[in-house]
């Protein structure tokens, strides 16, 4: 560096061969100017308007009264009216601000249905006011209001999908299924649990309703009034209303009650036996032996047995949307590979609910959720969903055990796992709110859910391994889920109250057990739990029951372990697998197989030239397939036969997965 007695003749001396040797370089290509004369100035960012206010924890001054007629199930629609009571400092802004629910608990995700969202009109003394949307925020609405109006009169329509294509299905023929956050309006600068509401429902003549709300008298005609509850509680407490419907009470009097509550498309499909009842029966006492404690005065299982109304599993604190097929005790037999829903949903009220991931609570349903712990929240329900479903008979051992094997296999060999954590697809309800995707085997998905599931297996094989089969994930579950029975008020925590809670099971260095099977990219699935528990993931040409019927009902053909691929049974690819066999031979979804070795494409045509290809181990299979209105032959060069995941005993450990699908 120069020193402090340089000249200045010097530093000149030194700028000149600076400037000398950069003219021995290259002229770099200049930007044109977008102004070529000079004289015209850059453009300023339009300033935002006002921040919505943010939320206070005070009382909200008055009750909302929200009516929903759910009756329009020819047309979709519903017709809502609401009175608001505008709050004196509304009142002196001359501004009040609703809001529709935009981040719902459940879903993880700004998964509000605005678009929806139809035919607002408000109201104050007759007088029609002029409202206004936020230019920022499309969720909110901006109410012109004087220093007299004290209240105001909305109404709006939900002009819900007619078919599919638009959206779930929420009415149907003989179902409704009323979602109170699709049919309200709230006010801004509160917390939403300080606001209370009166909720009424109107529906068809005749109709029956299912809720974890209670009716405040007696019904006047087709209206049904509920008591008051916090717009928390209410959002909290959806509705399915049916032409055909029944009450099952699932424990014995004098405890806290636990219902079914069932609708459905026809009659026939509400014909279930004794055992069948039993086995649901049955999952409460396993779930109460597990979580010891109830955070609900009632719980009611909202159960839609169609194949009309759109599918749902959502949980909720006293209740859960469950939607299953239409023949879900009619063909008992085979309807097991749904038959963890309703375990998966009612863990939910112990995590999820009363426990809830700190960054996931937020004041109003318009806070942004983070959703960093969802391998808990989900995870481990999912966990506790499969298990309680084994331990509970609604699914045979031997059926879990073939999911669980289904499961391994699939998350195994994922291959988006070489670049995306476990702890970044908790992200994905945002990135993607289930929207197809091309790649799903490598973009991953909502993996925190089924990969959640294989960690908390580790853990808890891991737990009664280190403590000689004395403890298990139960005790984490009694200690972490457990505490103040009664109360549904909501127990956030975080990752260090999960790691704490572990600790005190069992010592052991649980911070790192998580953090490298959640926080890391890792080539494998976390199979530990598999040989802890005393088994070890195999394939082979014999058909996973579970897996087999799980296709069966959804009309597809699993060849993700035998070739990389997944079609329907008409052929159109819907699922490949990164890098595998059909990914390596140009096989894309959408595509569809037309023939197979030269003969017209069937399910067991394509099983059977895989089958000889494994014999022959030379010659590729030879597929026609149709891209759009273009044919193309390809080669799947893959030899190795069918392969269906199974789980295998390890001769000589304890049978640790035995015990843990067996019911306490």
């Amino acid at each position: 560096m120069l020193g402090a007695s340089s000249s200045v003749l010097d530093k000149f001396r030194l700028s000149l061969l600076a400037l000398t040797a950069l003219s021995t370089f290259p002229a770099v290509a200049q930007t044109p100017s977008a102004d070529p004369t000079g004289k015209q100035p850059q453009p300023e960012a339009a300033p935002m308007p006002p921040a919505i206010p943010a939320p206070l924890d005070k009382t909200f001054p008055g009750t909302i009264k929200l009516t929903v007629d759910a009756t329009d199930t020819v047309r979709h629609v519903m017709s809502v009216h609401e009175t608001i009571p505008v709050p004196q400092d509304a009142r002196e802004k001359g501004d009040l601000i609703v809001l529709y629910p935009k981040w719902l608990p459940g879903n993880h995700s700004p998964s509000g249905e605005i678009e929806q969202f139809g035919g607002l009109v408000v109201k104050s003394g007759g007088k029609t006011l002029d409202w206004v949307r936020d230019t920022a925020d499309v969720y909110a609405f901006h109410i012109p209001v004087t220093k007299a109006q004290t209240s105001i009169d909305v109404s709006f329509q939900l002009l819900s999908p007619i078919t599919p294509n638009e959206g779930r299905v929420v009415m149907t023929p003989h179902i409704v299924n009323v979602q109170w956050n699709q049919v309200s309006l709230y006010p801004a600068g509160y917390y939403s649990r300080d606001i209370q509401v009166t909720p009424s429902v109107i529906v068809p003549s005749g109709w029956q309703i299912g809720t974890a709300l209670r009716p405040s008298g007696k019904g006047v005609g087709n209206t049904t009034t509920f008591g008051t509850v916090t717009y928390n509680t209410l959002v909290d407490s959806p509705l399915f209303a049916g032409e055909y419907f029944k009450k099952v009470l699932l424990t014995q009097p004098g405890a806290v009650p636990v219902t079914l509550d069932m609708v459905a498309d026809k009659p026939a499909d509400l014909v279930y036996n004794d055992q069948e009842i039993e086995a649901h029966r049955s999952l409460v006492k396993q779930a109460l032996l597990t979580f010891g404690s109830q955070h609900y005065d009632h719980y009611d299982f909202l159960m839609a047995l169609t194949d009309d109304l759109g599918g749902i599993g959502l949980e909720h604190h006293r209740s859960s949307e469950d939607s299953v097929s239409q023949d879900y005790f009619t063909d008992w037999a085979h309807s097991f590979p749904q038959r963890d829903l309703l375990a998966h949903e009612y863990t939910h009220s112990w995590n999820g609910k009363y426990r809830r991931p700190a960054d996931l609570y937020g004041p109003t349903f318009n806070n942004v959720q983070r959703g960093s712990l969802l391998w808990v929240y989900e995870g481990q329900t999912q966990y506790w969903g499969n298990v309680l479903a084994a331990r509970s008979g609604l699914v045979t051992k031997a059926q879990g055990l073939d999911s669980l094997a289904m499961v391994a296999a699939t998350y195994d060999q994922q291959g988006g796992r070489v670049w995306r954590p476990v702890v970044d697809t908790t992200n994905d309800p945002t990135i993607a709110q289930r929207r197809p995707k091309s790649w799903r085997d490598y973009q991953r998905s909502e993996d925190y859910y089924s990969e959640g599931q294989l960690v908390w297996l580790d853990a808890d094989t891991l737990i009664r391994k280190l403590s000689n089969d004395k403890l298990s994930l139960d005790d984490f579950a009694k200690r972490f889920f457990g505490t103040n029975d009664g109360s549904y008020v909501v127990s956030p925590y975080n990752f260090d109250d999960v790691v704490r809670t572990l600790n005190a099971v069992v010592p052991y260095d649980w911070a790192k057990f998580l953090h490298d099977r959640i926080y890391t990219v890792r080539p494998h699935a976390p199979l530990d739990g598999l040989a802890a528990g005393g088994y070890r993931l195999v394939f082979t040409d014999k058909p996973n029951e579970f897996m087999a019927q799980s296709d069966k009902n959804r009309h597809r053909l699993n060849l993700m372990f035998s070739g990389g691929f997944m079609l329907t049974e008409k052929g159109v690819v819907n699922g490949v697998h990164w890098s595998g066999p059909a990914y390596e031979a140009g096989l894309v979804i959408h595509d569809q197989i037309v023939a197979v070795n030269g003969d017209a494409f069937s399910p067991s045509v394509l099983r059977d030239a895989i089958t000889a290809a494994h014999a022959t181990g030379t010659k590729p299979i030879e597929l026609l397939v149709r891209t759009g209105d273009r044919f193309r032959t390809i080669a799947l060069a893959y030899h190795d036969g069918l392969r269906y995941p199974h789980l295998e005993r390890i001769e000589g450990t304890p049978d640790r997965l035995g015990a843990i699908y067996t019911a306490r």
